[in-house]
């Protein structure tokens, strides 16, 4: 197995790397990559590419990233998930109207400062591992955007909502808003992330992608008598390219295509101006899946 999508399924309670070791392992692979960290302790989908295909990973659609929560009313935790439990409190009951209130409430552009146990980098080192060597990891406030947030159900002291929020969200983060709003504080004690994009992970599966069929731009019809141009980066025009090319396509809309041929494809700009500049070139293609 060399170029290849993976769409899997990371159990809870590993992490994101460990899993992708496993994987590695598993189909005897040297060089991979994952689209976005999941923690420790959440489970879902994890979009994995091998070899020549992690070059894809920042152009494939991920966003929005759907995830399903549980919060824990009056626990505490450094990380506000349950890796790190320091106490747990007993909260009053709420009126359930109410909590759903709060929860739905958190839609739009949300200020928030990420947890000190993140992904988020400080001086070129990651704030967790700071965090871990009880070092200060001090973060700036930053947003996240939410696109919609479904509360599922409360049975005190837990409170369950699903949300579909921006690249780069922390749900951990949100969940101790949403205490903090229902006058408490609390942790996750559950996060599931359904889907990134409109990829899905299925339970104990990995399922194998084609990138073509999932990277959000047009194929954009070349004669093959151009393959060798491609093959090399020649430096083109549109109209090096042929004399139908500026019809087929809409540079307001689609700026971005892919030029295909039997073993490779290449992801190409054209712009106003009638040039064409390669994003990524001479991916192999043919015999990878």
């Amino acid at each position: 197995m060399k170029n290849t999508i993976l769409l899997a399924y990371k159990p809870p309670f590993i992490s994101s790397n460990h899993f992708l070791t496993q994987i590695k392992r598993r189909y005897n692979i040297t060089k991979a990559g994952f689209s976005g960290t999941l923690d420790p302790f959440a489970q879902g989908s994890l979009l994995i590419a091998t070899g020549a295909y992690t070059k894809l990973l920042p152009f494939i659609k991920t966003e929005p990233k759907v995830y399903e929560a549980t919060l824990w009313l009056g626990a505490s935790s450094k990380s506000l998930d349950i890796e790190n439990i320091e106490k747990v409190d007993s909260t009053p009951p709420l009126e359930s109207t109410f909590v759903r209130e709060v929860v739905e409430s958190f839609v739009g552009e949300i200020a928030y400062t990420p947890p000190a146990f993140s992904a988020k980098k400080i001086k070129g080192k990651r704030a967790y591992q700071l965090a871990r060597s009880g070092q200060e990891a001090a973060l700036m406030p930053t947003t996240m955007r939410v696109y919609a947030l479904d509360f599922l159900c409360y049975a005190h002291p837990f409170i369950s909502f699903r949300a579909c929020v921006s690249k780069g969200s922390y749900i951990r983060s949100l969940g101790s808003l949403i205490a903090h709003k229902l006058g408490s504080y609390g942790t996750l004690s559950a996060l599931k992330r359904v889907s990134e994009g409109d990829l899905a992970a299925q339970k104990g599966k990995i399922i194998e992608l084609d990138p073509l069929a999932i990277l959000p731009y047009p194929i954009l019809p070349i004669d093959p008598c151009y393959k060798e141009h491609f093959y090399h980066g020649k430096k083109l025009t549109q109209n090096d390219l042929d004399s139908s090319v500026q019809a087929r396509v809409d540079l307001d809309k689609n700026p971005l295509y892919i030029v295909k041929f039997d073993e490779f494809f290449s992801i190409i700009q054209l712009h106003q101006d009638g040039s064409v500049s390669y994003l990524l070139n001479r991916i192999d293609y043919a015999h990878t899946l």
